[in-house]
């Protein structure tokens, strides 16, 4: 099984020591993987509809 390839955010920029949330596909691509940069042995595992329902609730409206 391989690793998840781990991404975050354009908006942490390249400071190694800002402190972020990532999120990676699963390996069975039926969900999201989500943790955050200073602890990321402690991983979330959400649906998209989950996660799309989440953002829409956080992010404001444009």
């Amino acid at each position: 099984m391989s690793d998840p390839v781990w991404q975050k955010s354009s908006f942490s920029g390249d400071d190694a020591s800002r402190d972020c949330v990532e999120v990676a596909g699963a390996v069975d691509g039926l969900a999201l993987l989500l943790r955050e940069s200073d602890s990321p042995t402690t991983v979330l595992r959400v649906s998209p509809s989950s996660l799309h329902a989440l953002l829409r609730v956080v992010r404001p409206v444009k």
